[in-house]
C-alpha cells in the first residue's frame, strides 16, 4: 500500500470528500480528472506575513502539444482566470507591501478571457470578502482594503501570434473578442508602478509586438524575456512540433531588441532529441553564441511516456552522445554569458533587495530588473540621487537619514566585478522604481567614465550617470 488518496491538480475542491471517504473506512479514494473549466480564481493562496515577492496564477493548462511535452496531458486544456480576480489579487498584494509578482501559466502568454468563459464581470472576490455584492472591501485579513474597481472583461481583436509562428490550432475563433495577455499585463503593471510585474513560462508564438509594446511602455514590467528555443534546427523544430523554424525565432529576437533594447532573454534548451543529427546540433550551438542568452536551461533529451514523441517518434540518439552536445551547448552558453557578465561592470542597476547573502550575513542580495542576482556589503546608506557621490558608506553610519536596506527595498547598485553566475557592486543609495526610472529612463545605467578609468577611481571621482539602452 502506497497511498489511501490520489488527488490530481484539479481536484483540490473534492479533497474533502476525498478524505471523508477513506476516514475509518480502510477505503481508497482517487480523483485525478483534468477540469476544462477549474482556474481557482475565486481561492487565495495564504502567503508569509512580510513576504515582498509573490507568484498569482492566470491560467493553467497548454494546448501546444510539443512533441516531447508531457504537460497537455497532466495539466489538461488552456483555460484562462477571469480577470477581475486577478486584478484583485494583485490589488491585494500591493497592499500588503508585496514589491514584485511575477504572473504563472503553463503558457502564460496565450491568456485569452472572455465572458463566455466564465460570466463574470464584476470583482467576484471583493463581493464574496465583503459579503456584499457593491465591489467594495472593508477588512481582510485585519488589514483595510482600498476599494477594488470591477474590471471590464471587454476584449479586443485577435492580432495575430508573432510573424512565423503557428500552432495546431486555429486561435482566432479562441482569442477574437477576449482579453488577451497584452490588456491583461497593462491592467496588471497599472494597479501598482513600485510593483514589479514579471510572467512565466511563455511560449515565443505569443509575443505579438502588442505584448512587447506594453513591456517598454511599462517600466515597472520587468525587461526580461524567457524565450524557449528548445533547438537551433529548422528541421528539429520541426518533429518538435514547434510551429516555427529558426529564421522566424531569430526575426522574432531582432524584433524584441528592437522594440525593447537592452532586453535581457533567456531559454530553455534540449539537446540529443529524436533523430538530431550532426548538423542540427550545429544548429543549436551557434544560435546559442548568435542570440547570446542571459540565462539557459539546457538538458538532454529524456522520453517520457505518453507524449507524440514516445508514440511516433524513435529516441535513437545514443545517450553518451546527448550529454557530449549537451557539454557542447552549455561551452556555448558560458562563453557568452561571461561576455554579458563582464559588460555589467561599471553599470549602476535599480535591485530589489530580497535580503542577506547565504554566504556572507553581512551581505545584502537583489535582483536586477534583468534577472540577476547582485551581492553588496550590508552597510547604511542614503537616499539616491543620481550618482556616486550619493553613496554613503565606511565610516558615515552615524550621519542622519542612513539606514541599512531592507528586504523589499530598492537600491541602486554600482556593479564592480562578477563571476558567471553573480554580480558584485556598492549600494549606492536606496531609492525607488518611480524615482530611478525618472533619473535615468531605465532600469540600469551606463557609467560614465575615461577609457584608462577603473571601477574603483570612478567611485571616488563620482563621475555622472550616462543614460544606457535600458529600455
Amino acid at each position: 500500500q502506497l497511498a489511501d488518496l490520489v488527488a490530481g491538480p484539479d481536484a483540490y475542491r473534492d479533497l474533502p470528500n476525498l478524505i471523508e471517504a477513506v476516514s475509518g473506512t480502510g477505503q481508497k479514494a482517487i480523483n485525478v480528472q483534468l477540469s476544462v473549466e477549474e482556474t481557482y480564481a475565486d481561492i487565495i493562496p495564504v502567503r508569509k506575513e512580510g513576504t515582498h515577492a509573490a507568484f498569482v496564477t492566470i491560467m493553467r493548462g497548454c494546448d501546444n502539444a510539443c512533441a516531447f511535452c508531457i504537460v497537455p496531458y497532466t495539466r489538461g486544456r488552456e483555460r484562462s482566470r477571469d480577470p477581475a480576480s486577478i486584478e484583485y489579487e494583485v490589488r491585494l498584494l500591493s497592499e500588503q507591501g508585496v514589491k514584485e509578482v511575477t504572473l504563472l501559466g503553463q503558457n502564460v502568454n496565450s491568456y485569452s478571457y472572455s465572458a463566455q468563459d466564465g460570466g463574470a464581470t464584476t470583482d467576484f472576490l471583493a463581493q464574496l470578502t465583503a459579503g456584499t455584492d457593491d465591489g467594495r472591501v472593508a477588512e481582510t485579513g485585519g488589514a483595510a482594503v482600498a476599494e477594488v474597481p470591477a474590471l471590464a472583461v471587454g476584449g479586443t481583436s485577435f492580432s495575430g501570434y508573432a510573424a512565423g509562428f503557428s500552432s495546431r490550432y486555429a486561435p482566432a475563433p479562441r482569442r477574437e473578442g477576449s482579453m488577451q495577455f497584452a490588456a491583461l499585463l497593462d491592467r496588471v503593471a497599472a494597479v501598482d508602478p513600485e510593483m514589479r510585474v514579471r510572467f512565466t513560462s511563455p511560449h515565443p508564438k505569443d509575443f505579438p509586438d502588442a505584448v512587447l509594446e506594453v513591456i517598454r511602455n511599462r517600466p515597472n514590467v520587468c525587461a526580461c524575456l524567457h524565450m524557449p528555443a528548445q533547438s537551433g534546427s529548422t528541421t528539429t523544430l520541426d518533429r518538435m512540433a514547434r510551429g516555427y523554424t529558426r529564421e522566424a525565432y531569430l526575426n522574432l529576437i531582432a524584433r524584441v531588441k528592437e522594440i525593447i533594447p537592452g532586453c535581457a532573454i533567456t531559454t530553455d534548451i534540449i539537446a540529443g532529441f529524436c533523430g538530431e543529427t550532426e548538423e542540427e546540433h550545429a544548429d543549436t550551438v551557434s544560435l546559442m553564441k548568435r542570440v547570446g542568452y542571459e540565462q539557459a536551461f539546457m538538458f538532454a533529451y529524456s522520453e517520457r511516456a505518453g507524449t507524440s514523441a514516445a508514440r511516433k517518434l524513435v529516441d535513437d540518439v545514443p545517450e553518451d552522445v546527448k550529454l557530449r552536445r549537451l557539454s557542447e551547448v552549455i561551452d556555448a552558453f558560458r562563453t557568452t554569458a561571461g561576455e554579458r557578465q563582464k559588460a555589467e561592470v561599471g553599470r549602476v542597476h535599480l535591485c530589489l533587495v530580497s535580503g542577506t547573502s547565504k554566504k556572507n550575513p553581512r551581505e545584502l542580495t537583489g535582483a536586477t530588473d534583468t534577472s540577476k542576482w547582485a551581492i553588496f556589503a550590508d552597510d547604511p546608506v542614503g537616499i539616491y540621487g543620481g550618482g556616486e557621490a550619493e553613496a554613503s558608506m565606511g565610516g558615515a553610519e552615524t550621519e542622519k537619514g542612513l539606514a541599512s536596506p531592507r528586504a523589499g527595498e530598492y537600491v541602486a547598485v554600482l556593479i564592480t566585478g562578477c563571476t558567471t553566475g553573480s554580480l558584485f557592486g556598492r549600494c549606492l543609495g536606496r531609492t525607488t522604481l518611480s524615482a530611478f526610472q525618472a533619473m535615468h529612463g531605465g532600469a540600469w545605467v551606463e557609467a560614465e567614465v575615461g577609457p584608462s578609468a577603473g571601477v574603483e577611481a570612478e567611485v571616488g571621482a563620482g563621475g555622472a550617470l550616462a543614460v544606457g539602452a535600458a529600455r
